[in-house]
């Protein structure tokens, strides 16, 4: 079937979509127009994904995939699999290049408009090592300057139409900390739980279910304890993504319960997997909330 064209995608698209008020975006987009790198970062289920894409659509002005591309950073992950390197191809091995390294190429071809690199977990990989000798290159002040690739005899450069937006899982213990030179080229913007947005009230409002309201009600009173519990923090705090719903769903017992035994329960035995008498009491709780 014909690819239909992007649609336009605004400002006031992304606030109605995205639980975050004007303000906030005007920082968000300001900082990535003037620093090219930043990380969102944030507890799970505050909805990083979904709002990196907005972002970059909003910033485009139309939803346009293919000046967008999202890719998923893992331990395993490398400077072959990222930019290029040579790969088992059946009675050989060939150079094959990456997705940065494409994406790079395309923006450089279409210098008027501009492209968005979305990493997710970016904190997962090792971002040097993977980054290679292009890990200057993304700097702000360094982006067009031209460098020598390790595996082919080619000048490259890193176009200054490509913004990168990592996402990072502040709850992810497996974590160290991020290392310095990260922090340097990015900056870092944290995406927080949106249940007092303008946004999440008219959705609550839509839902008209009392118990849907005593649990967000219970998981904001969870959070004041993550928030202040010392082994935890609030980059720990459950997000409102959870809680969201199409406008065509139905909130009925088995929608909570589900969130409930599924999402929210599970992230607090991770959470206090030392202190089982906690897990108890807030399980408790939340299911009493639905009852």
């Amino acid at each position: 079937p014909p690819t239909l064209p992007p649609s336009n995608y605004s400002k006031e698209d992304f606030l109605e979509e995205v639980f975050m008020d004007e303000s906030s975006y005007d920082s968000l987009a300001g900082l990535l127009k003037r620093k090219k790198n930043i990380i969102l970062q944030g507890a799970p289920g505050v909805g990083k994904t979904f709002m990196a894409k907005r972002l970059a659509y909003s910033m485009i002005s139309e939803k346009d995939p293919s000046r967008v591309k999202m890719i998923q950073f893992h331990q395993s992950y490398s400077y072959e699999d990222f930019i290029m390197g040579y790969r088992p191809d059946g009675n050989g091995f060939k150079l094959k290049r990456g997705p940065f390294y494409e994406f790079c190429n395309t923006a450089a071809e279409d210098s008027e408009n501009n492209y968005f690199f979305i990493i997710d977990e970016i904190n997962r990989g090792n971002i040097s090592k993977i980054f290679g000798e292009l890990f200057m290159l993304i700097e702000n002040d360094k982006r067009g300057q031209q460098i020598r690739l390790l595996y082919e005899d080619e000048l490259f450069s890193v176009p200054p139409n490509l913004y990168i937006i990592g996402l990072m899982n502040t709850a992810d213990r497996s974590i160290a900390m991020i290392d310095y030179a990260l922090r340097r080229r990015f900056s870092f913007f944290d995406v927080k739980p949106a249940f007092d947005s303008e946004q999440f009230e008219s959705m609550r409002d839509n839902a008209e279910n009392e118990k849907y309201d005593n649990l967000i009600e219970c998981v904001k009173n969870l959070n004041k304890e993550i928030a202040v519990d010392d082994s935890l923090g609030e980059g720990f705090c459950i997000g409102h993504s959870y809680f969201c719903f199409e406008e065509n769903e139905t909130i009925d017992n088995e929608w909570l319960k589900s969130v409930v035994e599924y999402d929210v329960i599970p992230l607090l035995k991770e959470y206090w997997f030392d202190e089982p008498e906690k897990v108890k009491n807030w399980s408790d709780k939340l299911r009493a909330s639905i009852q």
